[in-house]
């Protein structure tokens, strides 16, 4: 029996799969079982943000690996400690809890904001306003908070509490955002959306009315975070910090993660009891992450990001298939004019190119270590695609 048919006769059919074994990967192409190698402009949907098996990456990983693989939480470890000294140091945050992936990030901010209000009003403040078009994550929770009517269905009842505003409208978030509201939850650029970056004039509204009445902001930057948008944060792009802040996919160049950052205000809300996670902070994915802090926090990696960014947009915008292009740094969503992204992602599958797509758009979001070289390589053959 082949790979996949063993693979499907055992897996549930969760997802829609490309007919591709992977097998090694170096730099920023992988190659299957067969030998076939593909340029990757998608990262493992962003977590791959050194690329594959990046050599300092790799080392961190395999000391840790060879000294302790895993511990409970009920004792301490350094690499742990490390890992938040410089997250937080790099952010500017205060507190962190560490999980598994963006979805229990996203739960854990969900309770913060919910135990903060509690604490300090009492019952009754427990709602979040959360973005249409936004998606925070698969579990019953971040489901819920997801503002895309898609994703609800099946799964009922779901779970109360989120109130949906448009995004960038103002007038709609003022009259919504009552003396129920104990947080706004927002994408900087929502990236399962369609890669759409939020107006700065909506961003500011956000953070001056939650200000004036003590309603936490959420940023989910479980995508758009740890130099995606060219920044660290994308919340930087916008001068804005978020009372919580949520990272994951490339948090650890490849090894499931999940961390939610506070500020002082949010960072002792949590209590013994009141939250927990058994591989939350696995000193695995810290010595992962730490690999990724000091290559992401070096002198001009960010600025590359940005230049690298900027590159792509001119070369696709020249291109006349494309009728626009959106989103920021190394997160880029393309719009065409008579094409279908799916079909254009599986063209350019068989060509060689792995692509992402986000609602209407072709969605790149290559390693941000990718060189100028395996840039246009890449975009050879989207454009060679697009152009037919």
């Amino acid at each position: 029996m082949n790979t996949i048919d063993k693979f499907n006769e055992h897996i549930m059919h969760t997802y829609g799969r490309y007919p591709l074994v992977m097998e090694k990967g170096e730099d920023r192409c992988c190659t299957d079982e067969n030998g076939k190698q593909y340029i990757d402009f998608g990262s493992g949907i962003g977590v791959n943000s050194l690329g594959y098996c990046d050599d300092k990456w790799v080392e961190a990983v395999c000391a840790q690996v060879k000294s302790v693989q895993h511990t409970s939480n009920y004792y301490y470890t350094r690499v742990q400690a490390d890992f938040a000294e410089e997250l937080c140091g790099i952010t500017g945050y205060s507190k962190i809890f560490f999980g598994n992936s963006g979805a229990e990030a996203n739960e854990c901010a969900i309770k913060i904001a919910r135990k903060y209000s509690f604490d300090k009003y009492g019952k009754g403040r427990h709602n979040i306003i959360t973005l249409v078009n936004s998606f925070h994550g698969r579990t019953l929770a971040t489901l819920s908070a997801t503002g895309q009517e898609v994703f609800h269905n099946y799964f009922f009842p779901f779970v109360e509490g989120f109130i949906n505003v448009e995004a960038n409208n103002i007038d709609d978030l003022k009259a919504k955002l009552d003396d129920t509201v104990c947080a706004v939850m927002m994408e900087y650029v929502q990236g399962e959306g369609g890669v759409i970056a939020l107006d700065k004039a909506f961003v500011d509204a956000v953070y001056e009315l939650c200000g004036a009445k003590d309603v936490l902001v959420i940023a989910d930057e479980v995508q758009t975070g740890v130099g995606r948008t060219g920044k660290f944060l994308a919340g930087e792009n916008y001068g804005k910090s978020a009372d919580i802040t949520t990272l994951a996919k490339g948090l650890a160049g490849g090894i499931p993660i999940g961390a939610c950052l506070t500020n002082e205000k949010c960072g002792d809300v949590l209590v013994p009891g009141t939250h927990g996670s058994t591989f939350g902070g696995n000193p695995i994915a810290c010595a992962g992450g730490l690999a990724v802090l000091e290559r992401v926090g070096s002198d001009g990696f960010l600025d590359d990001v940005r230049v690298k960014g900027d590159y792509i947009k001119s070369r696709l915008e020249a291109c006349g298939e494309v009728e626009s292009v959106t989103g920021m740094g190394l997160m880029i969503g393309v719009k065409l004019k008579t094409k279908t992204a799916g079909d254009v992602s599986r063209e350019a599958f068989e060509n060689g190119l792995l692509l992402l797509t986000a609602k209407e758009k072709v969605r790149l979001l290559p390693p941000l270590t990718i060189t100028r070289e395996e840039i246009d390589r890449g975009l050879d053959i989207l454009i060679k695609i697009l152009e037919k």
